[in-house]
């Protein structure tokens, strides 16, 4: 008997699935309620509703100034990484070269370095060329971690576009640019959003790589990391925590939608393709 459609084995399916999802969305639906408390410490018990901590962090300078220097920074990393990963990935699908195997295990080491070890040989190397800290190093660090992930999200989807359509491109005359344009790119948009908006979450999220190369001005998981001791202050900062959130839930929601819509277009359009394509 199949244990995954026997009775026993769906319950115990089912309490293992409600079980992960307590386990990961427990903490969330926890920093949702103390938002909310009229408590100036980060405790129970609950002490009334009240908004006033959505209202307190618009008053301090310093959390709208690191939410800034985060946006910068994520905007930074997500529009150059998306650049560099999109030829990267057609390189890596679409052509051959020598020792193609030991340059695509370069381009996705930073999947395996430690990231404090990524941030010390950073901070060496900025030191040693004479670079100053600011939001630009922290940028450099988070492209380096950020690409990787990119590529590996343009790659699949590159691999599932037939290369007959651009052969078929280039033998009416378009050359490589008009090609990308009209055929390789519109195809690829939706792995080009979802590489943009994980890219910039990366950065925006990342902490390790922004403490050794932050500047005088710091992101806000910097930020939020050095309020941690000082427990008057985490109301106000885990107000803008659900904020941040309750616009990622918003943003990964629509990109879903969107690359769903973008999927069926393609599997369409190569459907339509392999129609028409005589077999000989």
């Amino acid at each position: 008997m199949n244990v995954a459609v026997s009775t026993s084995g769906r319950r115990w399916l089912w309490v293992t699935f409600w079980i992960l999802v307590v386990f990961l969305y427990a903490p969330l639906v926890i920093l949702l309620i103390f938002s909310f408390n009229d408590r100036e410490l980060v405790s129970f018990p609950w002490e009334g509703f009240t908004l006033r901590w959505y209202r307190t962090f618009l008053d301090n300078p310093e959390i709208p100034s690191a939410l800034r220097a985060s946006l910068f920074v994520a905007a930074a990393t997500a529009i150059v990484t998306t650049i560099l990963a999109i030829p990267a990935s057609i390189a890596l699908v679409r052509r051959r070269f020598f020792a193609k195997g030991l340059v695509s295990g370069m381009m996705l080491a930073p999947l395996v370095i430690p990231l404090v070890v990524m941030g010390t040989a950073l901070l060496i190397l900025f030191n040693l060329v004479g670079i100053e800290f600011s939001l630009i190093t922290i940028a450099i660090g988070h492209i380096v971690i950020a690409l990787p992930f990119a590529i590996l999200i343009l790659v699949p989807r590159l691999e599932r576009i037939p290369a007959a359509l651009e052969d078929a491109s280039r033998d009416l005359g378009a050359g490589w640019f008009v090609t990308f344009r009209l055929i390789t790119f519109p195809l690829l948009l939706p792995a080009v959003f979802s590489a943009f908006l994980l890219s910039f979450v990366i950065s925006f999220d990342e902490v390790v790589m922004a403490t050794f190369l932050a500047g005088d001005q710091v992101t806000f998981p910097v930020y939020l990391y050095s309020q941690l001791r000082l427990p008057r202050q985490l109301p106000q900062v885990i107000a803008v925590a659900v904020v941040i959130l309750v616009i990622s839930a918003i943003v990964v929601t629509a990109s879903e939608v969107f690359r769903r819509v973008a999927d069926r277009r393609l599997e369409s359009q190569t459907a339509v393709h392999e129609e028409e394509v005589p077999v000989v």
